[in-house]
């Protein structure tokens, strides 16, 4: 991450660390509109998915198939979107791009975790950027749960 990006200086901008390799850092994502919801970005600025070296394309596939992996042991969900948007990095002028995912588990079905129900209303469709916030200890929870799947 770098240390002259202003998003990359906010605590908790992109979440709360799961884990790391050689080149990503992976995040449980700060809204759980859909539950397990992570982000995972590059450590190093880069600013268009052209510029990933070929040891940061290969440690990102091994980040997928661990990843997917563990949500679905954790959650069981029914598939994954996998999305490189960036298009907020362009609300500025001028823009500053950063090459991150959001990996958004999607669900067929309702789903409860710690008491908590989750929805995926619009599922087969684009996900819908709306914010749900949990609780901390129920975040801590999740990460634990995902961290033990690893």
């Amino acid at each position: 991450m770098d240390p002259k990006c202003e998003f990359c200086q906010i605590p908790g901008a992109y979440g709360d660390l799961i884990f790391e390799t050689n080149h990503w850092l992976i995040y449980l994502a700060p809204s759980q509109r859909y539950l397990g919801t992570c982000v995972v970005v590059l450590k190093r600025h880069c600013e268009n998915l052209r510029e990933l070296n070929s040891d940061e394309w290969n440690d990102f596939s091994k980040i997928v198939e661990e990843l997917e992996a563990a949500l679905n042991k954790t959650f069981s969900p029914t598939l994954f979107n996998w999305s490189c948007y960036m298009n907020s990095a362009y609300r500025s002028d001028p823009p500053d791009p950063e090459v991150h995912w959001h990996v958004i588990p999607r669900y067929n079905y309702k789903i409860e975790f710690e008491g908590l129900n989750f929805e995926d209303p619009d599922f087969g469709y684009i996900p819908q950027p709306i914010e749900r916030k949990i609780p901390e200890d129920i975040m801590k929870k999740m990460i634990n749960e995902i961290k033990r799947n690893l």
